[in-house]
Parts: C-alpha cells; sequence; structure tokens
C-alpha cells in the first residue's frame, strides 16, 4: 500500500512502544510482576528504580495492554506471564534482552552508512542473550525445518554454528542413530551444552569448541547444516566456509544452508532486506544475498549441484549442494 503522511508520522513513531517495552524486559518488571500486583513504591524499591520515572513506565506499559493496573497497582497480565516472564517455559525474554543489543547498533546506523566501523557484541551478556534468541527463534520452526531438509539415512550430521543445539536436537531426534558434532565458539559451545544434558542426548551429540572463521571442522560427516551463518560474513569468507565444509564432508556428502535467500532485485522478503541492515551495523561484510551469489560460492568451493529447495520469508529459505 503507498504511504500516507499518517502511515509516515507513525513509522516515525514507531520506535516509541518498542523502547518502553524493551526498557521493561531490562529491568525484569514482568517477571517481577507476575505472582501479585506491586505499588510504586514496592516496585522502585525492588528494582532501585527512581519512583517518577518508573511511575510514567509502568503507566506506559499499561496503556499498551503489557500490564494491567487496578487500585495503583501494577501486575502482568496471566496471559502474558508465560511469555514475558523469566521462568515461563516459552519465555521470549532472552529476544526481548537480544532486542535491547540491536537497539544499540542499529542507532548507530547513520554513522555506520557514512563511513564508521560497526559496532561489535561486547555487552556483558551478550552471548548469552544471544544464543537465548536464538533458541527462541528457532524452537517453533526446528522439526519444520528438518523436516524439510530430509536427513533421511544421514548418520554423522556437522552442525555448523549450531548455536543453542536447537537444530541439532531436532536432527538427532528426527533421525534414529544419527550421531550430531556441534560446533561453535568456546562460550557458546557450554551454553549449548547446558541444552544437550538437559535434553539427555550427551550420547549422540559431540560438541566442538573453535572458530568457524580460523579453525578446520571435524571430519567424516554425511551431511553438514549452515544455519544462519552466511549473513554474518562476506563473499571471501563464505567461499573459505564452504571449502571447509567440503573438507568436513565425505564424498557424496550433502550441505544445506538455512538463511534468508533474496530475490535478484534484493526487495524480497521483506524481512531479508530489513536484515541485511541489521548485518549493515553489527558486522564487516555481512548482508543477505540471492541464491545465484550463494550458488556461485559454493561450486567455488568444489560443491556440485547447489539448489534452492525451499523458499522463505522468516529466514527458512533452504539452499543445497553436495560434494563429488
Amino acid at each position: 500500500m503507498p504511504h500516507t503522511p499518517e502511515s509516515l508520522a507513525a513509522l516515525a513513531r514507531g520506535f516509541m512502544e518498542t523502547r518502553v517495552f524493551l526498557t521493561a524486559a531490562e529491568l525484569d518488571l514482568f517477571t517481577l510482576l507476575a505472582d501479585r500486583p506491586f505499588s510504586l513504591a514496592e516496585a522502585a524499591e525492588a528494582r532501585g528504580a527512581d519512583p517518577r520515572g518508573l511511575a510514567i513506565l509502568l503507566d506506559s506499559l499499561a496503556a499498551t495492554g503489557l500490564l494491567e493496573k487496578t487500585d495503583g497497582c501494577w501486575r502482568t497480565p496471566a496471559a502474558l506471564v508465560p511469555l514475558l516472564s523469566a521462568h515461563g517455559e516459552k519465555s521470549l525474554l532472552p529476544l526481548a534482552l537480544h532486542s535491547v543489543n540491536l537497539w544499540e547498533r542499529w542507532s548507530r546506523l547513520t554513522e555506520v552508512v557514512a563511513g564508521s566501523r560497526p559496532g561489535e557484541g561486547d555487552r556483558d551478556g551478550w552471548t548469552r542473550s544471544f544464543i537465548g534468541a536464538m533458541n527462541v527463534v528457532a524452537a517453533p520452526q526446528a522439526d519444520g525445518i528438518v523436516a524439510a531438509v530430509e536427513p533421511g539415512s544421514a548418520r554423522r550430521l556437522l552442525d555448523v554454528g549450531g548455536g543453542p543445539a536447537t537444530y541439532t536436537l531436532a536432527f538427532v531426534r528426527a533421525v534414529p542413530g544419527l550421531r550430531a558434532t556441534l560446533f561453535d565458539l568456546p562460550a557458546v559451545v557450554e551454553l549449548a551444552r547446558e541444552r544437550v544434558v538437559a535434553a539427555g542426548l550427551g550420547d549422540r551429540v559431540e560438541l566442538v569448541a573453535g572458530d568457524l572463521r580460523t579453525d578446520a571442522f571435524p571430519e567424516g560427516h554425511d551431511l553438514a547444516f549452515v544455519s544462519a551463518i552466511i549473513h554474518m560474513l562476506g563473499p571471501v569468507e563464505n567461499v573459505a566456509l564452504f571449502r571447509k565444509v567440503h573438507d568436513a564432508l565425505v564424498p557424496g556428502g550433502r550441505i544445506v544452508i538455512r538463511d534468508h535467500v533474496m530475490s535478484p532485485d534484493r526487495t524480497v522478503p521483506r524481512s531479508g532486506a530489513l536484515f541485511a541492515v541489521n548485518m549493515l551495523v553489527g558486522t564487516e561484510a555481512g548482508g543477505t544475498f540471492t541464491f545465484e551469489e550463494i550458488a556461485s560460492w559454493l561450486v567455488e568451493a568444489g560443491f556440485e549441484r547447489p539448489r534452492l529447495t525451499r523458499d522463505g520469508e522468516r529466514m527458512d529459505a533452504l539452499v543445497e549442494a553436495f560434494r563429488a
């Protein structure tokens, strides 16, 4: 639909509700107010907050439906407790906290476009919030992605940059007898270990710490899953990555890439075009890429028969290729 003066004004103000929500997440207000209503004095004492500022924040949260206000006290709505409390089984709080980090990066977009270097993810707790957010995003779609990959008779899976092990665990649950290697940075591997142990699948998942930019991958796999990785890297780094994956596969082995795959004019999917901005402010050379680009890198790295097996709007497109 064409934009109107009203829609453009709404676009300019759209950050306001987002910022209120993220500040509430940072202060963990939804967890605090999950069990009972709190008065302003109680909430201010519990969070060490300025009463005037907290009152305005709480009222704005109530106005947007994120809190309930009754008799001068605020409480998290019962329906939102599982989603926003730190103790909710399907809590979106890690995703919100990761968005706080993205907020800081995106605030430098004008500077980066003007030529400044992108910011790094070095804030305290960044890794845990990022990995938690990745699990929140992946969990609802992991089984569907694994089914679309059609792992079939695969016996050894390499999950490159496997993060919270969400996909690793989905693969080993879906394929009896499949053993998996999850490769990621040391700090991430320790977070993945928590999930693998909790799932009771430690005997089928090997956790290997390393840097995918500089370290070789363990060999002998017949399926490699490269999920939400290539957007962090530029063309040269992606060719190098694919070469290392090629070396880690047995002859006839298959690589499957999950990521945004853009239309030739790079405007579809819309979410992929916006995600490219996220990579602009957060990486040196990352972005979102077309199938033609991805296929050319695979061929340069030694793979054959690259094919787009699934298109998608939510970073759920799949590209496969084979080692000769």
